[in-house]
């Protein structure tokens, strides 16, 4: 007996969406359910190859440049394809979620040069946001997108000269869209978030002088960024769009992907525009992946590890020389302050620390930064006008003069600083309120002036993870114990009861992920479960 034939559309079982069909169609579909076909497969065994990876990592205790594609980064003579006009100057690029119809708007109108319209850390993946997100691009592209607030305050666009070019951020490989079926079996989020942007826009955005730009998230090998590549080859002929009207940044947020930084690029040449240095999500999966590596890679408070630790200034000047020794855009670090109208004192302290963050960026040679809020936007663009001036990027700068080794991309154990008793509550307190806010359907939360997204939920439970597993002595003499976050976290609780929330439900996720033997390899997986 043959097999069933597959699937020629793909299925949506949901509540429904406001417009949801102008999204949905079933065009769109039979596109989502020819990626499930061509790719999921592919996707499923690069899931397990990190799985394979990562167990080598805890018996080695180490990494290293791979000797299998030492001539990728040996032959001197390749590049990424050239900058599209609309992705030539992107010295301040704003992040946020596209979900929201008001900071779609603030974030096209912020003065930013980009506009990251997120669908991943800073997007809760209701259905709703999966939906809205598409729908607010979509009208942002038509000019038929507008706001009133309750207090009656109307937002609109600016003329199209003034906005922001957005560069879509779809989820990571490892998330699926359980409410997108193929054949019984959900489509990653990825290929749900990228399909409908793609199929819906393409077109669309060529006709407005631009084109489908994207940030790939969680990437850790030059092997997940070729998928991506044949993903965006096989969309292009699918939609009749030509070869290399996409383009891609790639964030360089996991420890392994820093080792294939020249690869990733190589894999993504023709369709590749940049890479980005993160900060939370690299230190999370540092944890991650040497979690069980002895004393060397405890880390200190998360807020006491900057960019400035040598660890990580090893990883992000290698991150300028690898995208200027071939022909891409190399983008700084979040500066994640919301400014405060009411407290001048604290914002100027922040401030300050934004402008030498900005900076050092600058000075270190990167082409472009991110911020948070539209306030910082000005704050960032001077600091990169003082060393840009009218040239749109700096990769003329070869930064020859870096040379970083393996074993220094690894090197905890230089940074100064221990975990504290601080540090710990921070870590609950942030954890805590990151993921009830997560549970009801907002991703981009402020938690004590800041702008946070799922990377800080995910550092935070992981120190606490690693402090437990090693045993640390905190600042105080107490020693890190399950029993000790469980006290900390039940005042915690308790506190944070005086506000309206699912406080307890987000109180017993965090410490599952946080104090479980199984560590798990994202908080976002049990937590999808238990989101409507």
């Amino acid at each position: 007996m043959s097999a069933p034939a597959p699937s020629p559309l793909a299925v949506v079982e949901a509540p429904h969406v406001e417009r949801q069909e102008e999204v949905l169609t079933e065009e769109a579909l039979a596109f989502l359910a020819a990626l499930h076909h061509r790719f999921t497969p592919r996707r499923d065994a690069l899931l397990a190859r990190r799985a394979a990876r990562r167990a080598e990592i805890a018996r080695t205790g180490r990494l290293d440049f791979l000797p299998e594609t030492a001539h990728v980064r040996a032959d001197p003579d390749w590049r990424v394809a050239p900058a599209p006009a609309a992705l030539e100057d992107r010295r301040v690029e704003i992040t946020g979620p596209a979900d929201d119809r008001k900071m779609t708007i603030n974030a096209l109108n912020s003065g930013a040069r980009v506009w990251l319209a997120d669908f991943e850390d800073a997007s809760s993946p209701t259905w709703h946001n999966v939906v809205s997100g598409q729908l607010n691009l979509i009208d942002a592209y038509e000019r038929r997108i507008d706001f009133t607030s309750p207090e009656g305050r109307t937002y609109a666009l600016r003329p199209a000269a003034e906005l922001a070019t957005v560069v879509m951020r779809p989820r990571g490989w490892h998330l699926d869209e359980r409410h997108i079926t193929v054949d019984g079996r959900p489509l990653p989020g990825a290929l749900a978030d990228f399909g409908l942007y793609f199929f819906h826009n393409a077109r669309r955005l060529l006709d407005l002088g631009k084109g489908p730009y994207f940030y790939l998230p969680k990437t850790e090998s030059h092997l997940e960024a070729r998928l991506w590549n044949e993903v965006f080859v096989f969309a292009q002929e699918y939609v009749g769009v030509a070869r290399g009207t996409v383009r891609a940044t790639v964030l360089i947020e996991t420890i392994t992907a820093a080792y294939e930084m020249e690869e990733i690029l190589f894999e993504l040449r023709e369709h590749a525009s940049g890479l980005n240095a993160g900060r939370w999500d690299y230190l999370f999966s540092l944890i991650k992946n040497f979690r069980d590596g002895g004393e060397k890679f405890v880390l200190p408070d998360r807020n006491a590890v900057t960019m400035t630790a040598p660890f990580m200034r090893a990883y992000t000047e290698l991150l300028v020389r690898t995208c200027h020794k071939r022909g891409a855009h190399a983008i700084g670090g979040m500066a994640a302050f919301i400014p405060s109208r009411r407290d001048p004192a604290v914002n100027e302290v922040a401030l300050e620390k934004v402008r030498a963050d900005k900076n050092r960026e600058a000075g270190d040679g990167f082409d472009g930064s991110w911020v948070a809020h539209p306030d910082l936007v000005p704050v960032a663009r001077a600091c990169f006008d003082a060393v840009l001036g009218e040239r749109p990027h700096q990769k003329d700068r070869l930064r020859e003069d870096v040379e970083v080794t393996a074993d220094q991309l690894i090197a905890v154990d230089t940074l100064q600083g221990a975990p504290t008793a601080a540090g710990l509550r921070n870590a609950v307190q942030v954890g805590l309120r990151y993921i009830e806010a997560w549970l009801r359907g907002l991703g981009a939360v402020a938690i004590f002036n800041l702008m946070e997204d799922a990377a800080t939920a995910e550092i935070s439970r992981s120190q606490i993870w690693q402090w437990v597993d090693a045993g640390v002595v905190l600042d105080t003499g107490e020693k890190v114990t399950a029993k000790l976050v469980r006290e900390v976290a039940a005042e915690e609780l308790a506190a944070a009861r005086t506000e309206s929330g699912a406080w307890q439900q987000a109180h017993d996720l965090l410490l599952k992920v946080a104090l479980d033997e199984d560590y798990a390899d994202f908080l976002t997986l049990p937590a999808y479960e238990l989101l409507d």
